[in-house]
């Protein structure tokens, strides 16, 4: 009999010959129309190979220069955790890891139900929430803090915004970092702060814990601060992920197809000028297809059509041989209910089929515009329960158990064998949802799942200790918060 064999559910909607024409259309996209370039450096870079450069700007790249860029970027990007050379978020063939979104203006307070500005004491419960759960594997700002220099007293200066929400972060989690910032010298001085907490800028180099999201403009436009941002990234080995936001029927076709091609031209045309500042340097195949709902005019991420999108782009990434990025634990709800938790566990689900490799927004709600702690638990509940369904079945020996159902026969039961005993540990357990009858859900106090989910985040939030930076660190980066990062290592 065939040993370890397994069967495990996978969702993948392009053959690659159907990744084949989305490639080749993009091609044409950027052989014949060209996308828009503000960099200067860029353009240097470019007008050093055969591309096609008029108006100043406009610049229209040959497929060969496509396909050398594509045969340069690694497959494989391994992720650390802070302070230590262990592998965190390993983004490699069908590996799926999550983490929450960036950049909310609002938070949903657990503690009251109000929807409130953010402020640097939310942020800090949001970063110690991520680092307390195990189904989380990265941590993004998820909020954009009105008042940090109560916190950072240490750091009184004129440091920028994206600066702090970093410090923040890398103080309160050991996990890897996916962060946001304004333009190349806000990376100067988030990079140094992460080398300071990696022991020098080499250490980070060859175990990075953090990573760069950045955006082209869509449609087919390049601008300069973000242009500045992915050669940094390039040429300091780090990795990056300039993932572009088609919103299709507003920037970009209206039809998914058209929408694909499109934000793939623009990773392309993004990875060309990436790979010719450092080849080999380490890139995430991203796009942010949405579409605009035609009634409210928001970007949705309860759709059908948003997930469609994830199964296409991570199916493009696979076939570029690229790790890959994408979404989930989000809704377009303003509150956390059965909505927000419909469209968490269909997202979770999606992504888990489709084997993305970095999964951000968990806890978005408000179509990205409110950041939820009591979502993201959500969603890690949701994580935990889906990943045992795309596990699969293992069809071994062992598994099919044939001596045990000899052993027991006809008329007996299972519940005392030994076979039972060593594989019902497997079988998996939640952590939040109940499977209680009713008679024990009453004595216990008849609790809703919403009035778990709240206790259960406040408990996280008041309970859990992340690991702290040594002093000295600490004291480092509040030097780079002040005075930038010329002159550190």
């Amino acid at each position: 009999m065939t040993q370890d064999i397994l069967a495990f559910p996978r969702m993948e909607m392009l053959s690659r010959e159907q990744c084949e024409t989305v490639h080749l259309a993009s091609l044409e996209i950027l052989r014949r129309t060209g996308v828009r370039v503000y960099h200067s450096g860029a353009l240097e870079l470019l007008r050093q190979t055969d591309a096609a450069i008029s108006d100043g700007n406009l610049v229209h790249l040959p497929p060969g220069l496509v396909e050398w860029a594509l045969a340069r970027a690694p497959s494989r990007i391994a992720l650390c955790r802070r302070g230590a050379d262990e592998v965190a978020v390993p983004l490699e063939g069908r590996v799926v890891n999550f983490g929450t979104g960036s950049d909310c203006p609002n938070y949903l307070d657990p503690r009251t139900g109000e929807r409130r500005p953010f402020t640097a004491a939310d942020v800090i419960d949001c970063v110690r929430v991520v680092d307390a759960l195990p189904e989380l594997g990265f941590c993004m700002s998820m909020g954009i803090p009105a008042d940090l220099e109560p916190v950072l007293s240490k750091a009184e200066g004129t440091a920028n915004l994206y600066r702090h929400q970093f410090a923040l972060m890398l103080a309160h989690t050991i996990k890897p970092i996916v962060f946001v910032c304004d333009d190349r010298a806000d990376c100067d001085a988030i990079v140094a702060m992460a080398a300071a907490a990696a022991g020098g800028s080499e250490r980070l180099r060859l175990n990075p814990t953090l990573l760069l999201y950045s955006e082209p403009s869509t449609p087919l436009q390049h601008s300069e601060t973000a242009t500045g941002k992915l050669l940094y990234m390039a040429e300091h080995a780090l990795p990056i992920v300039h993932s572009p936001a088609p919103m299709m029927g507003g920037t970009a076709p209206v039809t998914l197809a058209g929408g694909l091609a499109l934000g793939n031209a623009e990773v392309l045309s993004s990875l060309v000028m990436h790979q010719l500042k450092r080849p080999g340097a380490p890139f995430v195949y991203g796009q942010g297809l949405h579409h605009m709902d035609m009634k409210t005019t928001i970007s949705v991420y309860g759709a059908p059509e948003f997930q469609l999108a994830r199964v296409l782009v991570a199916d493009m990434g696979r076939f570029y041989g690229l790790p890959t990025w994408g979404y989930a634990g989000h809704s377009d709800s303003c509150t956390m209910d059965e909505q927000a938790a419909a469209d968490a566990a269909f997202s979770v689900l999606t992504a888990l089929m489709s084997g993305t490799n970095l999964v951000h927004d968990v806890g978005y709600l408000e179509a990205g515009l409110t950041s939820s702690p009591e979502m993201i638990v959500f969603t890690a509940e949701a994580i935990s329960m889906v990943r045992r369904f795309v596990a699969g079945v293992s069809l071994d020996v062992e598994s099919l158990a044939l001596d045990a159902i000899h052993n027991v026969g006809p008329g007996g039961d299972f519940l005392t064998h030994k076979h039972t005993l060593s594989h019902f540990r497997k079988l998996w357990q939640p952590a939040l949802f109940t499977r209680q009858r009713a008679d024990e859900w009453v004595a216990a106090g008849s609790k809703r799942l919403g009035e778990r989910l709240r206790e259960r985040t406040v408990a996280l939030i008041d309970e859990h200790e992340s690991e702290r930076l040594p002093d000295g660190v600490w004291e480092e980066i509040a030097y780079i918060l002040k005075e930038g990062p010329a002159g550190r290592d």
